[in-house]
Formats: C-alpha cells, sequence, structure tokens
C-alpha cells in the first residue's frame, strides 16, 4: 500500500511514543526511517519500527542519555552517545564535525555507544547540504563469513559518502559492505520473496534464494568485501576502544541490554583545498558527465550514486511511499510490539 510522508512519520513518532523514547529523540528516528523509505531503501525504513520499540520497551536502549562531546584535538573528537538512540546521536555527532571542519578544513568525530545505525546516507547528507564532504562508517553485529571461511565473523559494516554539487545537487553513495544489507532479506522475508543466489549463504554454507534460510551473509566481491568490512571495523570499533569482530552484540541477543556500538564521521571542507566554486562546479560536471555516457545493452542511462534514489524519492513524493500491509497494520494498532525480536539468533524473523 502506499502512504504519505507525513502520516507515515506520525505513525512511527506514536509508537515510539508508546515504547517510551523521549519526543526529540523520536524525531530524528523518524525523520531518518522516512528518509530511507522514501529513498526506496525499505529494509531501512518503517520495517524497523517494531524491533526499535521492543527495544526500546525493554531498556535496550537508553532513553535519558547523558550526551557529551569530548574534543581531543583541533580537528577531532568522540562523542559518548551513553547508549541512546543511534539516529539522534550520529546526528549531533555529525553536526559537531561540520563545526569543526568550518574552522579547521577537517574533522574526524568517533561515536561511542549508540544502538543500531540504521541509514547511513541521512548523515552524510547532512554535510553535503553544509557543502561539504561526508564520510559515516558504523560497526554491526557478526553476520558476515569472510573471505575462505565458513563462520561470521564481521557485521555487513556499511560505509556511506556524499558530495555536493550546485543547486542542491548532491552525490549519495551508502552500502554495506555485503553484497546486500539484512535488511534487504528483511525486507525480501516481508514479501515473501526470493534472493539472489549471491547475497547469503545457509546452515550448510550453500548458496540460498530462500530469504528464511538465510545464516550468514557474503562479502562484496569476495576479498575485497572482506578488506573493507575489516576496514571499517577497525574504525569504528578498535579505534575507539569499542567491542569488535566477533564480539559485537547481536541485535536480538538480549534487548534489555545496551549494544555499545561505534560509528565515526569524516568532514572534508573543500575550501580548504580548492576553490569551493569550483569544486561544486566539477562535481555537478561529473554528475552531467556520468547521465552522457551512451549506456550498455540493457540499461537506459547511466546515473551517478545516489540519482535513483532520489527518483524514487520524487515519484514517492506525489504518490506516496510503498510500504507492506503487514508492517502498516503494525503501525496502526494499538500494541507497542509482539514480543518477537528478543533472544533470537542473529537470523530471527
Amino acid at each position: 500500500m502506499r502512504i504519505k510522508k507525513e502520516e507515515l512519520k506520525k505513525l512511527i513518532l506514536s509508537k515510539l511514543g508508546k515504547a517510551g523514547l523521549q519526543k526529540k529523540h523520536a524525531d530524528v528516528v523518524a525523520d531518518v526511517l522516512v528518509h530511507a523509505d522514501l529513498r526506496g531503501v525499505h529494509s531501512h525504513g518503517a520495517i524497523r519500527v517494531e524491533y526499535y520499540a521492543e527495544r526500546i520497551a525493554k531498556g535496550g536502549i537508553n532513553t535519558t542519555p547523558q550526551l557529551e562531546l569530548e574534543k581531543t584535538g583541533p580537528s577531532t573528537a568522540v562523542y559518548h552517545g551513553d547508549n541512546g538512540v543511534r539516529h539522534y546521536i550520529a546526528e549531533k555527532a555529525m553536526d559537531e564535525a561540520i563545526h569543526m571542519a568550518k574552522e579547521n578544513g577537517v574533522a574526524i568525530v568517533g561515536v561511542k555507544h549508540m544502538s543500531h545505525s540504521g541509514a547511513l546516507s541521512y548523515v552524510v547528507e547532512k554535510a553535503a547540504n553544509a557543502k561539504m564532504i561526508g564520510i559515516s562508517v558504523c560497526q554491526s553485529d557478526p553476520m558476515v563469513v569472510p573471505f575462505g571461511g565458513s563462520e561470521p565473523y564481521y557485521g555487513t559494516n556499511p560505509i556511506a559518502f556524499s558530495a555536493p554539487g550546485k543547486d542542491g545537487n548532491n552525490i549519495i553513495f551508502d552500502m554495506a559492505t555485503t553484497v546486500q544489507a539484512w535488511g534487504k532479506v528483511l525486507h525480501a522475508r516481508s514479501k515473501n520473496e526470493p534472493i539472489d543466489d549471491d547475497w547469503a549463504v545457509d546452515a550448510n554454507g550453500k548458496p540460498t534464494t530462500n530469504p528464511h534460510d538465510v545464516k550468514a551473509l557474503l562479502p562484496i566481491a569476495g576479498p575485497k568485501g572482506y578488506g573493507l568490512m575489516m576496514m571499517v571495523d577497525i574504525l569504528s570499533g578498535i579505534l575507539l576502544g569499542l567491542p569488535f569482530g566477533k564480539n559485537v552484540t547481536s541485535m536480538y541477543e538480549d534487548l534489555t541490554k545496551y549494544r555499545r556500538l561505534g560509528q565515526l564521521h569524516i568532514v572534508i571542507n573543500p575550501a580548504f583545498f580548492t576553490s569551493i566554486e569550483g569544486f561544486l562546479e566539477h562535481i555537478s560536471e561529473t554528475m552531467n558527465d556520468l547521465n552522457a555516457i551512451k549506456p550498455a545493452g540493457g540499461f537506459d542511462e547511466v546515473l551517478y550514486p545516489g540519482q535513483p534514489n532520489e527518483r524514487i524519492q520524487e515519484s514517492y513524493e506525489k504518490e506516496g511511499i510503498e510500504i507492506v500491509d503487514d508492517i502498516y497494520e503494525y503501525l496502526v494498532s494499538g500494541d507497542i510490539h509482539y514480543n518477537r525480536y528478543d533472544h533470537k539468533d542473529p537470523f530471527a524473523e
């Protein structure tokens, strides 16, 4: 079914509020989830509300965190999230990074002790809207077999990048270091649709197209994705003195406990390296050049990263966001959650 973004945000706010999340935090969570659904990234949208509500209601997210920015240098800082909801904490940390980069040219802000990551594109887009380059990486729980291995060690460990062009057009690149994010498998499950055979493996380590049989995900491009997820784990875990690799807690292990996850923002101010006007012009020229390339067989055109999401957003703004009926029924119900996630294995329904 389709639903207007304003109504979807209102429903999400209501559910998170009933679960116990204060409004200023719930507002940002709802914005991020609607942002993901608007861009067609439904794996990081409203499908996550029930999980968040269950963890909030059971005390696994701190609803009154004492947030603290610890400046460690002119261009570096650690933002202590006190295990609050990630969406709010990461946004505030990005705001601090943008402010530091305006003054010093670059900024690196580590985020310590937060909950589930969500869509990183939301935070790096803030940097692009401030006419800066944004990079964000985040660790996640072990769900991926390393190249050549048969047991999960790293998480999907996403990477996001943004660069601003003229007239508010931005390049936005947001990807898991697996062939697909775990949320994509959840989305396939919610629609009872098969997945591609290079996304994941079953309990025997064999490729599967059944999303319900998934027991581990696969790194993108084999050893290359494996190396990237290791890099993300080091930057957002070990660098910040946080649990890493197989020690990162599962989303479902115990929803009464904090997860203590880490994230790292890097912001670069182009004005410290070149003419800002020239930079914006050349990013826009890059976008136009890519669009002008002759498409290969089976393609209508070449798009720059983030452009497909922009077009989906334009459609959803006019016609409403497409969400699964079961998710809508949950959102309009009087229930906070159905106790479906606590103490499930990492590949729970």
